[in-house]
């Protein structure tokens, strides 16, 4: 019953940001369409992420659903709101002396019960500076691209896919469920002889102690607890005395990451907002671990659940989904050319995007030969590619070339160009 609650959900949420401007294609977008199923724009192909869309409502929910259900609810500030859990991401703002400008936190840091002037700002500045999340600067706009590329919504919720049949609803539930016990995990920022001193006290492992532990009265114990042999598990540098380090609870409290260190294991990026999942000993962004567990599509993007898909291209591909990106047509038996990554059907390609001969001025079929030569292009025939003095037929002769005119001597050259 609950299954076929989830299928009669399923939505992809076409009203919003509908018509906001694209912040990439400017003028050249008449404003956000989602694709029915591409999770894309109609107008532009950029995602949603790309356009002037407020995400700040719909990123908390997002995450407040994917960390429900687990451990670390009260990392994440849970609300309950029309029955859909929250996140605040954004819950403490820290204002510098003046000039400076004011950050945003991730959760675990902003827990900490440390004076902002202390760790939680140290913690900010210790990330590279063009990602540090930072209102209204190139570090907030990074922030958000990630929070859109590391954690799509459609690996977690199963009516953010496109008609799932129940089997398949049945077997991402199961997928969810098993990262949420096995994998999912926020970091936890402390100071490393902070972490010494509670394992001197004897405090076990694996209760969250972001959220518990300050700087009080630990700042003179630098002769009693060294950073003796602790580096950090991503660069192999030592750790220094009084700067924070990232800890992540999967993967024990006895591995420690710099801030800028704490990135997923296969696209190198900044873990947004210190969200990982661990398996066999890395760091996985959220999309990087579904990639590690099951076949991604390369038309909707969302993980596949089904038995039955096809390979292209060195992707894999819904079988539904494997259609041109231009018109959505079905590719299976079809000629098709790659197009930056995409499979474009051929009427699609000469119309859109095949090159012109600069001869003939027609489209240069994707099968028929051809000659470049920087930016101009000929097809390879005795009519086309020829010299523009003498028309003799160039095809595997030597020629000089001047913009769109060929040359078969030095002669040829002077009569035209003279």
């Amino acid at each position: 019953m609950e299954i076929e609650k989830e299928v009669k959900k399923m939505t992809l949420g076409h009203e919003f940001g509908a018509g906001a401007a694209c912040l990439k294609c400017k003028d050249k977008c008449d404003g956000f369409e989602l694709h029915f199923w591409r999770k894309i724009c109609r107008n532009c192909k950029c995602g949603l992420a790309e356009h002037d869309v407020a995400m700040n409502s719909e990123e908390n929910k997002k995450v407040g659903k994917l960390f429900e259900d687990t451990k670390y609810t009260a990392l994440m500030a849970k609300l309950k709101t029309d029955g859909v859990p929250s996140y605040q991401g954004n819950m403490v703002a820290i204002t510098l002396p003046p000039l400076s400008p004011a950050y945003v936190l991730p959760p675990s840091a902003a827990a900490s019960v440390v004076p902002p002037s202390a760790m939680a700002v140290r913690y900010i500045e210790l990330l590279p500076p063009e990602k540090r999340p930072v209102a209204g600067t190139e570090g907030a706009a990074y922030r958000r691209q990630q929070m859109d590329r590391q954690l799509p919504e459609h690996d977690q919720d199963p009516s953010k896919c496109h008609e799932l049949s129940p089997a398949e609803v049945k077997l991402m539930q199961q997928f969810v469920r098993k990262y949420k016990d096995e994998a999912l995990g926020v970091g936890d920022v402390l100071l490393p002889e902070e972490m010494a001193l509670v394992k001197a006290g004897g405090q076990g492992e694996g209760e969250g102690l972001g959220g518990r532990l300050g700087l009080e009265g630990h700042l003179g114990l630098e002769g009693h607890l060294g950073l003796e042999g602790q580096s950090c598990r991503h660069c192999q540098q030592p750790m220094r005395m009084g700067e924070p380090a990232v800890y992540a609870e999967r993967a024990g409290y006895d591995k420690l990451w710099h801030p800028a260190c704490f990135v997923c294991c296969t696209c190198n990026e900044l873990l947004v907002d210190m969200i990982y999942f661990w398996k066999k000993g890395k760091l996985y962004c959220g999309r990087h671990y579904g990639d590690s567990e099951k076949p991604r599509c390369g038309g909707c993007d969302e993980l596949i659940f089904s038995n039955e898909y096809t390979q292209a291209e060195g992707q894999n591909w819904h079988l539904k989904h494997f259609c041109c990106f231009d018109c959505d047509r079905i590719l299976a038996g079809e000629t098709y050319v790659m197009e930056k990554d995409k499979p474009v059907c051929k009427p699609c390609y000469m119309k859109n995007h095949a090159v012109n001969c600069s001869s003939c001025q027609k489209a240069v079929d994707p099968e028929a030969q051809r000659v470049s030569y920087g930016e101009f292009h000929w097809h390879a025939e005795p009519q086309c590619f020829k010299c523009s003095g003498c028309s003799k037929c160039l095809v595997g002769q030597r020629f000089m070339a001047l913009k769109s005119f060929l040359f078969c001597s030095v002669e040829c050259k002077k009569k035209i160009m003279a």
